[in-house]
């Protein structure tokens, strides 16, 4: 017997997205806890958003090119969604301005409008949700 994958969302908008990110963290922080190493978290992630029909990637080699030199692998996104938002996760005790800063580079590197940076290390996963936009409409 073949289970059936599941459907596969209609192209959804970023802020569709955004809300599927922050219900399959959750789910998955409930499931885990805090503590464990981050590419545990971004696994399970993975597993959950796929499960749920949609495109992700892990460890996705971004390039760029500056001044003319072209760099074929200048960071590797944690999670790609869709090929519209960038998923940046950590364990860590508190987040730092430097992730936030981090993120918001990647999504100008990649011209993507939204961004998650999730910690797990946090004891309430919504308080290690932050959701950063370039050039996205709030609408």
């Amino acid at each position: 017997m073949t289970l059936a994958k599941a459907q596969r969302p209609q192209s959804m908008t970023e802020n569709e997205l955004g809300r599927e990110v922050i219900d399959a963290a959750i789910i998955v922080h409930r499931e885990l806890g805090p503590g464990l190493l981050e590419s545990v978290y971004e696994i399970i992630l993975l597993d959950e958003l796929c499960k749920r029909g949609l495109n992700a990637k892990r460890q996705v080699p971004i390039s760029f090119e500056c001044r003319g030199i072209h760099f074929d692998e200048a960071f590797r996104a944690d999670i790609i969604l869709e090929d519209k938002v960038i998923l940046e996760l950590k364990s860590v005790e508190a987040l730092n301005n430097a992730h936030k800063k981090q993120l918001l580079t990647y999504l100008k590197l990649t011209e993507m409008k939204l961004g998650f940076l999730l910690n797990f290390g946090e004891v309430l996963m919504k308080n290690g949700i932050v959701r950063t936009v370039h050039g996205l409409s709030e609408s």
